[in-house]
């Protein structure tokens, strides 16, 4: 099998987040434990990841400007990046480090949730088809989307194909 098709038949892992103690079995499997917008620490872990994410975000912007009319590269590097970075972070939280319940929501969902934006993605768009750049937002549609899920693999692939260090110590290049 290609190492292309491989990456789609890799086992469903468990999620992280679920611990054994958010949920108990009652009765006929009926589910009851805390609820999950109740967990005040594991919002706050949000929060702190979502205050390092949205500065990154608008300095960036402002350090890659866009005219009007013309390609949204500030928005397109944010959210290619942002993807890049998610894959490799994914599958370093479910596959390679051992289980936490705060690590995953503050990097994920609030580092690069912050730090990518959709919701721009689109604006852009309707900006640029309002302005009449048809094929300037259709390219910028179809790059920053193959470019994300692009990116996405990228970064779990090069994750995956990373050498595992020794426990205790760095690997050298003769134990590599």
């Amino acid at each position: 099998m290609s190492p292309v098709w491989s990456f789609f038949t890799y086992p469903e892992p468990v999620d992280p987040d679920l611990l054994d103690t958010d949920v108990e079995e009652v009765g006929e499997g009926a589910p009851r434990g805390r609820r999950p917008w109740l967990r005040l620490p594991v919002l706050a872990a949000v929060a702190a990841g979502g205050a390092i994410g949205a500065p990154a975000r608008y300095e960036l912007a402002l350090a890659l400007p866009t005219r009007a009319g013309t390609f949204p590269l500030s928005t397109f590097v944010i959210n290619v990046t942002g993807s890049l970075v998610l894959g490799a972070l994914l599958t370093l939280i479910v596959e390679k480090w051992p289980p936490t319940e705060y690590l995953r929501p503050f990097a994920a969902t609030g580092v690069l949730g912050a730090y990518t934006t959709w919701s721009t993605f689109m604006v852009d768009t309707d900006m640029l088809l309002k302005g009449g750049h048809v094929l300037v937002a259709a390219g910028y549609v179809v790059s920053t989307l193959g470019a994300g899920l692009a990116a996405v693999y990228l970064g779990i692939l090069l994750v995956r194909r990373r050498p595992p260090r020794l426990r205790g110590r760095r690997a050298t290049r003769v134990e590599q």
